[in-house]
């Protein structure tokens, strides 16, 4: 009862001054800086009236306005003793508490809050339990103060004198660095009991907290070295993190759950991903179980599940940016094209609703087939510049595992998702151009078939929820533009072919990569080689020859390193002799490349008997090769030399058969199939030939050694035969043509089917050649051999007088 008199008079309402970060208790004198318009208000309504305030503090310190919501129900009633202005308008006040108070309710005045209050009357509690308190707190406080907790010792030595059981409460609660909730509750405890309970509790977690505190430095000082101070701060940090019980995982799974809030996932692997998330949540931060799925979640969130590029669908700008990276490829160019066209009026028509956005997403996939260094993989790069989309190349030459391409399960130790969802991530957009090169190297083991795995990918019904084994959950690849490669289609498996496109990329001929050269190659060796572009000139001519003399390839790369060799023995040339500039001619390409490598094969130089001029194809291009037939006497033995392949011996068995059954039309005695041995010999017996084209080469000079009629020497002949004698269509035309135009023949024999392939040889290389197209044998024999059918059917004619003559000579039968 002595101190209730001792307090001021408490008015019913007071205006209120909140505080952030702080409790202020009963007693104590204390300085206030108030900067916010509601505090400043507040004080002046104060000293307008009793010099009395109420001092609330906030529930959260980030509020700038607090309403009644944002403050506690207790505070402390406090007198002004002093207030100063300062020159920014904020105002600092020394105020003296002098009870506590709750707060029957608020109310908005001028500008600041008002709060009605009642007085909370102090309860001393029985005093044997409260000296009792008081003593255990004093010692605890004590006992922290040795353990190495901080205090000035100005305000430790005054705590320590106090000998108020409450006023120790209140110092103690304010000075030690509590948590502001915890300093709440004491200030809103009137048993005086009460608030030595707490105070011991708190202060017993702080010695708990400070005991654990040396434990972790005497456990790391114990594991490593002092030298090693990096190891000592990690080793130190897990401690903390074993004894805390991972407070930071709270801030990692919170950051996670905000990341896969933002993605917008489906349902399903919403569901999928948040019962991941709430597994993570329950794990120590420091499991190897927390550590796999932490790594499955960061997977997830960084997907592109619905970033995207928008396309840039310019038809003249793809165009142009086509044109100037490749020289030549009409067909996949014009394939592009019609990709942007169709998606263009697909997008129009979608924008109309007339067809869903779904449908507008699906990509095409694109097989580009050829040989090496024809530019299969330079183009999808184009492709992806000219639609504004990212681009990412996967190379599957070699992958012998399903998991390259689905991932592995996440059992497994070190698991990964597959190189496909790997790359997404790469590219970070949805729709981006990925190529998969090599898809007719992919390898088969023990580990799976990844071209099995492809399935699913490159149907464009099924990729829409494509599956890593890794996530578990479907990812739409239906936006994708997905572009493969390979050198031999026949290498990749059926039901994978027949998902893809293909588009065929034929060997460069002679123009086109005398064409590329001056384009391309010869600009970007320059620049490699250190050189500029006038200090070296190679001439056209000089091109031409180390493309026809040195290089024998469907692509360029080999030219260009030709071209690469030229340069450098130029640019040491410039150095050595102080020359300004270097002119390359075809008279110095000896000196600089050494002789030539390769020397194309010409035509003969006049018909001969049982020679014919064949035509063939090789992926490096196409050239002339002669088919040699010598009669001898002998058996009736057929001879085949020069490596040919059963599909080539076969030929020359129907081209014999045909013959034998015609061989009495075309002049043929029939004795000589059975005296004789007949030997066909294709030269360059190293190298081995194979295909059904040589049939009518092996025919016609079959013929004319048989028939003794010469065949033409500037006439070239391909085509497959039958036994009946028809002539059926083969493959290669415009390299075979190519090859014959550059062997100096003028004329060219075809099968008939074959006509309309002539539409893929530009018009100026067929202008000094004449073509003859063949349904059957006859013809192209007509044209092949030397007189045409009619030197065999003078053969026929006179072999049958010389047949009639010997039959008149011969004595008449006994009867």
């Amino acid at each position: 009862m002595e101190k209730a008199d001792k307090i001021p008079q408490l008015p019913e309402i007071l205006p209120v001054c909140p505080v952030r970060g702080s409790v202020i208790y009963p007693s104590m004198v204390m300085p206030i800086d108030a900067g916010r318009s509601v505090s400043i208000r507040a004080i002046e309504a104060a000293l307008g009236q009793e010099r009395v305030i109420l001092i609330v503090s906030q529930r959260d310190k980030e509020v700038e306005e607090p309403g009644p919501e944002d403050l506690y129900e207790v505070g402390t009633a406090c007198n002004i003793l002093r207030m100063r202005k300062n020159p920014d308008g904020s105002v600092q006040m020394l105020v003296q508490a002098f009870a506590r108070v709750r707060v029957l309710s608020y109310t908005r005045a001028n500008g600041y809050l008002e709060a009605r209050v009642v007085h909370l009357p102090e309860e001393q509690g029985r005093e044997t339990e409260v000296r009792a308190l008081f003593r255990e707190v004093k010692e605890r406080f004590a006992q922290l103060l040795k353990e190495g907790k901080y205090l000035l010792p100005e305000v430790a030595q005054f705590v320590m004198n106090l000998e108020d059981p409450s006023q120790l409460a209140d110092h103690i609660a304010f000075h030690l660095d509590f948590k502001l909730e915890d300093k709440q509750k004491i200030l809103a405890t009137p048993s005086v009991t009460d608030r030595l309970k707490r105070i011991a509790v708190l202060l017993d977690a702080e010695l708990d907290l400070l005991e654990t505190q040396r434990r972790i430095q005497q456990q790391v000082k114990e594991e490593i070295d002092k030298n090693q101070r990096e190891f000592y701060l990690r080793e130190q940090m897990k401690a903390i993190q074993r004894e805390l019980h991972g407070e930071e995982g709270e801030m990692e799974v919170e950051e996670f759950r905000q990341k896969i809030a933002a993605l917008n996932l489906p349902d399903s692997v919403r569901a999928e991903v948040e019962r991941e998330l709430s597994r993570f949540a329950r794990m120590h931060p420091d499991s190897a179980e927390a550590s796999v799925v932490r790594t499955y979640l960061d997977w997830i969130v960084n997907l592109p599940w619905n970033a995207r590029t928008e396309d840039r669908i310019d038809l003249k700008e793809a165009q142009r940016i086509l044109d100037e990276d490749h020289y030549g490829l009409e067909k996949v160019k014009d394939r592009v094209l019609e990709y942007l066209a169709v998606r263009k009026l697909k997008l129009e028509r979608q924008k109309k609703g007339e067809i869903p956005p779904e449908e507008v997403s699906k990509g095409p996939i694109l097989l580009f087939v050829g040989p090496p260094g024809v530019g299969k993989t330079s183009i999808a790069k184009s492709i992806a510049k000219s639609l504004g989309r990212k681009y990412h190349r996967i190379s599957l030459g070699g992958a012998r595992d399903e998991s390259d391409i689905r991932g592995h399960r996440r059992t497994y130790i070190g698991a990964m998702p597959g190189r496909i969802i790997q790359g997404m991530r790469q590219v970070g957009s949805k729709n981006p151009v990925i190529l998969l090169d090599e898809v007719d190297k992919l390898g088969v083991s023990y580990q799976g078939d990844p071209a099995a795995a492809l399935l699913e990918l490159l149907d464009p019904a099924q990729n829409k929820e494509f599956t890593d084994h890794y996530l578990g959950v479907p990812f739409d690849m239906s936006e994708v533009l997905f572009i493969c490669t390979a050198n031999f289609p026949e290498h990749i498996p059926g039901p994978l072919f027949d998902r893809m496109e293909l588009i065929e990329f034929t060997s460069y001929i002679e123009q086109e990569k005398l064409e590329i050269a001056k384009r391309y190659l010869l600009p970007r060796q320059l620049g490699e080689n250190g050189l500029k572009e006038n200090q070296v000139v190679v001439t056209e001519a000089a091109l031409m020859r180390v493309i026809t003399h040195y290089t024998r390839e469907a692509g360029v790369r080999n030219l260009e390193r030709e071209i690469g060799t030229l340069l450098r023995k130029s640019a040491r040339k410039i150095l050595e002799s102080g020359k300004k500039r270097v002119r390359i001619t075809e008279g110095d390409l000896e000196k600089f490349l050494g002789p030539a490598r390769f020397q194309p094969e010409s035509e003969a130089r006049s018909p001969q008997v049982g020679v014919a001029t064949g035509m063939f194809y090789t992926p490096v291009g196409g050239d002339i090769m002669f088919i040699e037939v010598s009669v001898m006497p002998g058996k009736g033995n057929l001879i085949l030399t020069g490596q040919l392949g059963e599909v080539m011996k076969e030929s020359a068995r129907a081209a014999l058969s045909y013959a034998k059954k015609n061989a009495r039309r075309f002049g043929i005695p029939l004795e000589r199939f059975d005296k004789s041995d007949l030997h066909i010999h294709v030269p360059a017996g190293a190298i081995p030939k194979e295909g059904p084209s040589a049939g009518i080469a092996i025919t016609a000079a079959l013929v004319s050694a048989l028939a003794e009629v010469p065949v033409r020497n500037d006439v070239a002949m391909t085509g497959e035969i039958t036994l009946t004698g028809r002539v059926l269509p083969i493959g290669g035309v415009k390299e075979k043509v190519l090859g014959a135009r550059r062997a100096g023949i003028r004329e060219v024999v075809l099968p008939q089917r074959n006509q309309a392939d002539l539409s893929d040889i530009p018009p100026y290389l067929r202008q000094n050649l004449v073509f003859h197209f063949a349904e059957n044998l006859d013809q192209a024999l007509d044209w092949a051999l030397l007189g045409g059918l009619k030197a065999l059917e003078g053969k026929a004619t006179l072999a049958q007088s010389k047949r009639g003559r010997r039959s008149k000579t011969q004595p008449a039968a006994m009867a």
